[in-house]
């Protein structure tokens, strides 16, 4: 979760956190979901967080079908 998606993805897509993006070398946005407050985007990360690999897979090309990175298309 986070309050500027932009500076977030660009934190990781520069390895300025130690995070599991820099661990696994992971540096594309290929997914996000917004909220007006925090405490129900909490629950959606710890939701998904137990969802299997294959359905969170399936839930980003629902909307990302190939998935591309959306960061540029974001900040613009």
């Amino acid at each position: 979760m986070t309050h500027d998606l932009i500076k977030r993805t660009y934190q990781h897509k520069n390895h300025i956190v130690d995070s599991f993006t820099k661990k696994y070398n992971i540096h594309e946005l290929v997914y996000f979901e917004e909220y007006d407050r925090a405490i129900d985007a909490i629950k959606r990360e710890k939701q998904l967080k137990n969802w299997h690999r294959e359905w969170k897979i399936n839930l980003i090309r629902s909307t990302n079908p190939c998935m591309k990175d959306l960061y540029k298309e974001y900040i613009l």
